[in-house]
């Protein structure tokens, strides 16, 4: 459609099945004339070529993915230029996950106004919702743009072992947490979870019930963030592990008032202080957490314990 002779399909280097998988299916595709040079004796060329990277998160980033590909370090690159003008060996470049690709195909057989329709104004199309946490059914489902929460939860089975809903992260663990009261009166789609407070992302939907103690809940989230931050940036390579540190302190009853304001003050630094969006990945769930669940860290800070129970 655009034209493009090569395309790269990146996949975290963790993710070896899916990358055995798609290696048969581009032999079985080149086999059956669907790649290669002059495609169903047309003048189209296109060849695709599967990349396995080295295992950073980072390299989802499109800038840092496209660095990776081309053999150099995972780091984000500054923009302008934007891989459209300047992307992959310095070719105009279009960057886009699976997910969007696969729509493409579709749209192109039946139109762009049916691919709209199925979702709701402003919000066209389906989204594959990744739910995970505490469900009875965790999985990848398929629906429109809008959907409420309360379906959604309700197709992966509700709340595992009738436990009580207690807070949901809409979009991946970068963005902010909202509490139950909230996103079960919220649509899954981009409008209605921005307007909640947070934002839908990558869709990945994670549900904790009411066991879930919110400060370590916070600490495996920052952990993991800390762990993959690529170091380029100063405010994200300093800033995260000190939000990792007092989060690791207030969780093993170490913690202080001032560790408390500390956390804060730490996460406001770093985010908008970046050349990619990891830094929020970092400042966004601290901001978040501590807004809809004070009462928890303060108590972790007094008592010297969680207020959970069991937790």
């Amino acid at each position: 459609v655009m034209n493009a002779t090569v395309g790269y399909n990146y996949l975290r280097g963790e993710f070896t099945e899916p990358y055995e998988v798609m290696e048969k299916a581009l032999v079985e595709a080149y086999a059956a004339g669907y790649l290669g040079k002059e495609v169903f004796g047309s003048d189209v060329d296109f060849d695709l070529y599967n990349h396995l990277g080295a295992g950073a998160y980072i390299c989802g980033e499109e800038t840092a993915l496209m660095e990776s590909l081309e053999g150099k370090k995972g780091f984000p690159r500054f923009k302008p230029p934007f891989p459209a003008n300047f992307g992959v060996y310095g070719k105009p470049s279009n960057v886009n996950n699976t997910e969007s690709y696969a729509s493409v195909p579709l749209i192109l057989e039946k139109g762009g106004d049916w691919f709209l329709e199925l979702g709701k104004p402003n919000n066209g199309g389906v989204r594959v919702y990744s739910v995970s946490g505490h469900v009875n059914k965790p999985g990848n489902y398929e629906l429109p743009l809008g959907t409420p929460f309360k379906d959604l939860l309700e197709i992966a089975g509700g709340v595992r072992n009738g436990h009580k809903l207690k807070a949901v992260i809409p979009g991946g663990t970068s963005m902010p947490i909202l509490p139950a009261d909230i996103i079960m009166e919220t649509d899954m789609d981009f409008d209605s979870v921005q307007k909640a407070g947070s934002l839908l992302g990558t869709a990945a939907v994670v549900v904790m019930d009411e066991t879930t103690c919110m400060v370590d809940a916070l600490l495996n989230i920052t952990g993991f963030y800390s762990e993959e931050s690529c170091g380029q940036c100063t405010p994200c390579r300093e800033g995260s592990g000190w939000v990792e540190r007092l989060l690791h302190k207030i969780e093993h009853g170490q913690g202080t008032p001032e560790d408390l304001a500390n956390l804060e003050r730490v996460a406001n630094n770093i985010a908008g202080r970046t050349i990619c969006a990891l830094g929020e990945s970092v400042a966004w769930p601290v901001g978040s957490f501590i807004k809809h669940f004070r009462e928890e860290f303060e108590y972790h800070v007094k008592h010297k314990k969680c207020m959970v129970a069991g937790a």
